[in-house]
Parts: structure tokens; sequence; C-alpha cells
């Protein structure tokens, strides 16, 4: 304690008189501790005596004490070996007991089966009995309606033959009218050439009047150029901000995928991978603690990998629909474009032209439709019946996406103005869709009168009925060809259909049913306490070990101790003592 308080001192005589105190303190210390000294060898001397005595008074009681622990061990031994018996015996009369229950409900069970074949044998007899009387009166009923079916047959060929009579009659009749019809006509000519020279008179004075109209019309054209070139620029402009608005969109659309797909397929491997687990469990449990055949379960989730339901693409019969509501609202538009391909996107196509064609399309293109669908749309409104027989026609032709469809309205359009006879000839070809467009005489009239003008765009009004498989077939083969070739694929945003998740992750939660769950918890506290009875029977034969090891060392150390001498213990240094295992 006085170290810190010398390294404080900077004196050298107060260091050393305060060293001279330090060491005679130390020399009183060490005398009390001689003094100390030798009243614990006097006291250990008369200890040594002391316990030499007791020594041989403790042999003798350890002899006692290992006498009486021979003959209660022998005792204990022996009440254990007749309790083992006992409860073999209880064991053994318990098994028969269940032995014998066992095999009575087998028999019981035997006999119930035989029992329920025997019913559903005669059963069957039975059934097979009944299906013969209906077979034979349905052979019986048919011959009967065979029979009348023929009759009637017979007697609408002889009246056929009657009507066949009569057309001839009238077919006859019929030619005599057309010749006198002729005989008429003829003289209307003559009478329609005079009329023809009046009609000549008034035209030149229209004429007059056209001219006026086109001073106006060349106006009206250079200031809508003007406004259709700054409106097309707006319209680039805003193209180019909506792609790229749509790359960002699908850019993030498929990392959203991506990451959902991910975190689907980890968490689906760990849940698989618990079910393997919970599988194992099962299994073992069946085959080894139970003794029972196990088969693995086979599910349909189980072989599922990734997200379950699919986007449904838009089907060219949505699109139609689309088309045809919007044609009823929107008027003729006509847009001249630049030169292209014929499988190209139409840059601007009306949703009433579009309705044209694909009406052209639908009554010329019957043949792909098949006769069964054709009855069935009889009894349906016109509207529904162009659209079933539309769809009918896609699927034959290969037309599967919004695309293809655009592709064939635009090709039908660049047909027609690539194979187009010249204008003297088109206004003799008459199409069905002349009806459909009230100002069609009109306009065709001045595309005779005016022959210099520049030509409009190509119309479906001048697509004649017979070009239109020509048309189809020249734009299969077309479509076909790009088709082999891969093109980049568009990325729409998908959209899944999510209504078929829960349903998935709730049928991987009840993959172990509960029948074997129950079984699992009887089980489990059926092992836990044959376990604690495994514990404390180790833990009695690890404690009888270890008594029978300590007896037997006791009993080689109680020889050693006899065997030796007295005075050879007395004359051991005081210092050293001898110690006996506390055990």
């Amino acid at each position: 304690m006085k170290w810190e308080e010398g390294k404080q001192k900077r004196i050298p005589q107060e260091l050393w008189e305060m060293l001279n105190a330090q060491q005679v303190h130390c020399a009183g210390l060490i005398e009390d501790k001689n003094k100390l000294i030798s009243e614990l060898q006097q006291e250990l001397k008369a200890k040594d005596d002391q316990y030499v005595k007791d020594l041989k008074k403790q042999s003798g009681d350890i002899c006692l004490l290992l006498e009486r622990m021979e003959e209660q061990v022998k005792n204990v031994m022996k009440t254990f070996r007749q309790e083992l018996q006992h409860i073999e015996k209880a064991f053994e009369v318990e098994r028969e007991e269940l032995l014998t229950n066992n095999k009575k409900k087998w028999e019981q069970a035997l006999q119930a089966h035989n029992a329920k074949e025997l019913e559903y044998l005669m059963n069957r007899i039975k059934k097979v009995e009944d299906h013969e009387k209906q077979l034979n009166k349905q052979r019986i009923w048919d011959c009967e309606e065979y029979n009348t079916i023929k009759i009637k047959l017979e007697q609408d060929v002889q009246i056929l033959e009657q009507q066949l009579q009569q057309m001839k009659a009238t077919y006859q009749l019929n030619q005599e009218k057309l010749e006198y019809n002729f005989q008429v006509l003829k003289k209307r000519d003559e009478e329609s050439t005079v009329i023809k020279s009046q009609q000549k008179r008034k035209i030149n004075c229209l004429h007059d009047v056209l001219n006026n109209l086109r001073s106006k019309y060349n106006k009206q054209v250079k200031q809508f150029q003007e406004e259709n070139q700054s409106l097309t620029s707006d319209y680039k402009r805003l193209v180019m901000q909506f792609k790229e608005m749509q790359k960002a969109m699908r850019h993030f659309a498929l990392i959203d995928d991506k990451q959902f797909r991910e975190i689907w397929l980890m968490n689906e491997e760990e849940v698989k991978d618990l079910i393997s687990r919970a599988f194992d469990v099962d299994r073992i449990i069946h085959t080894h603690h139970l003794g029972l055949p196990w088969t693995a379960p086979d599910f349909w989730f189980l072989k599922n990998v990734g997200p379950i339901s699919q986007q449904q693409q838009k089907s060219p019969t949505q699109i139609l629909e689309e088309v045809l509501m919007e044609a009823e609202e929107e008027g003729a538009e006509e847009a001249a474009s630049e030169p292209e391909s014929y499988l190209d996107l139409p840059k601007q196509v009306s949703a009433k032209t579009t309705r044209k064609i694909l009406m052209l399309l639908c009554d010329e293109s019957g043949f792909l439709v098949e006769s069964k669908l054709l009855s069935l749309l009889l009894p349906l409104d016109k509207s529904e019946c162009y659209l079933l027989k539309l769809d009918a026609i896609f699927s034959a032709l290969g037309i599967e996406s919004e695309d293809d469809l655009y592709k064939l309205v635009n090709f039908f359009l660049k047909y027609q103005a690539h194979h187009s006879p010249p204008s003297q000839e088109r206004t003799s070809l008459v199409s069905p869709l002349e009806k459909l467009d009230p100002q069609g005489e009109k306009e065709g009239s001045l595309v005779d009168r005016e022959p210099q003008e520049k030509q409009p765009p190509p119309s479906p009004r001048l697509i004649h009925p017979n070009d239109v498989l020509k048309i189809l077939e020249a734009f299969v083969t077309g479509l076909r060809k790009p088709r082999d070739f891969r093109a980049p694929v568009k990325l729409l945003k998908v959209v899944r259909d999510d209504s078929k998740d829960s349903a998935y992750w709730k049928a991987l939660t009840t993959v172990i049913p509960a029948t074997t769950l129950n079984l699992w918890d009887a089980l489990y506290t059926a092992l836990e306490k044959y376990h604690l009875v495994l514990t404390q029977r180790a833990e009695l034969l690890i404690e009888n070990s270890s008594l029978e090891r300590q007896n037997t060392e006791l009993q080689q150390l109680l020889q050693q101790y006899l065997d030796s001498k007295i005075n050879s213990e007395l004359q051991v240094p005081p210092t050293q003592v001898f110690r006996v295992p506390t055990k």
C-alpha cells in the first residue's frame, strides 16, 4: 500500500527512512509467522496421533457397512427381477387379447365384403338384362321409322316431278314475255339518245360553274396544306414523346415482372423444400415407426414452376367489334400516304373504310365458314352474323393479332392501287359495297368527267368481288414470308390474372392433411414418454456402474491401508498429509 507514497517522495533521506520502517515491520511479521508455524506443527503432531486412532476405528466400521450394503443390493435385485417377470406376463396377456380381437374384426369385415360383392354382382346382371331389352325395343322402333321415312321420300319425289313440269311451262311463258320486253327497250333506247343530246347542253352550262368551284377549291387546298404541315409537326413531336414514354413503361414493366418472378420462385423453392422435408418425415414415421407402406402424394401444384395465370391477348374479333362501333359514328375519311410495302401498317385508315372491306370479305369468303356454323347463324341478327363469320374467316387465314388485321385492310387498298384497270374501265366495275355508300354515284361521275385531276386514294368501292380471292391468296403468301424471320418482339405490359394465386398458396399449406397431423401429435407424445423411460433407465444404469466402481476402489484402498504398518505411517514428515478420496 505504501509503494505509491514512496514513488511520490523525491528526497532520498525520507525514502531511506521509509524503507527502514518497512524493514522493521517485515521483521516483526516474519517473527509472528514463525511463532504460528511452531504452534501449528505441535498441533499437527497431536492430530497425526488422533488420525491413526480414527483410522483403525474407521476400518472396522467400513467392513460392517460393506457387508450390509451387499445384502441390501441382493435384496433389491431379487425384487426387481420379480417385478420384471410380472410386467412381462401382463404384456403377454394384453398381446393375446389384442390378437384375438383383431382376428374377430378381420373375419367380420371379410364376411361383409363378400356380401357386398354378391349384391353388386346381382345388380350388374339385372342391369345387363334391362339394357338388352331396351336394345331390342330400339331396333324394332328404328325399323318402323325407316319404313315411314322411305314412303314419305317416295311421295316427295313424285311431287317434285310434278313441280318440274310446271316450271318448264312457266319458262316458255317467260321467254315470250322477254322477247316482247326487248322490243319495248329498243324503242326506249331511241328516245334516250334524244334525251342525251339535251343533257349535253346542260353539261356545258355546268362546266362554267365547275371552273368557279375549282378556283375556290385550290385556295382551300393551300390553306389546308399549311394547317396540315403545322399539325404534322406537332403530331411527330407527340409521337416521339409517346414512344419514349412507352419505352420507359415497358422497361419498368419488365423489371417488375422479373422481380415478381424471382420472388415467386424463391418462395416457391422454400415452400417445396419444406414440403419435401415434411414428406421425408411422414415416410420415416410410416416405414420405421408404424411399419406401414408409404406412397408419395402426387399434387398438380407440386409440379408447377413460376406464376400460374397469364394475360389474355386481344383477339381480332374484339378489335373488329370496336371498328364496327366506331364506323357508325365516323364519316368517310381519305388520306394520301407515301409509297410503302404491302404488309406495312396503314398510317391512317378510317373505321368506315375498314368496315366496308370487312363486309366485302365476309360476303365473298363464305366458303371458309363451316356449314354447321352457317346453319346456326340463320336466326341471329345481321351484325352478330357478320362478327361470327369474320371470326371463322380470321382463324382460317391465320390472322391472330391486331397488326395482322390492319395489314389485311392496308393490303386490300394497296393491291387495288397497283393492279387497278384504267379510269374509263373502273366505272363499269360494280361492287355490292356501292349500296352502303350513297355518295358513290356522284363521286364516280366526277372520276369520268375529270380525267386530268389528281386521282384519289383507292377506295373499297372500286374493288371488284372477283378480285377478293386473288387479293386473299396474295396476302396469305406475303404474310407467311415475314413470319419466317424473327421480327423484334413488342414488349407489351402484361396484366396478370392473380385470381388463382391465393388458392395455389393455400393448397401448398394443406399438403399434409389433418389426419396425418393428428397421427404425428399422438406419435410425438408416445415417443416423448418412451424417451423419458429410456433416459431414466440410462441414468440408473450409469449410477449403478459408478457405485460398483467406487465400491471396488474403496475395498482396494482399505486392504492397502490395513496391510501397511502403523509405524511407517508415523514416520511420515509433518508437512506431508495422506489424503483419502472423498468418495
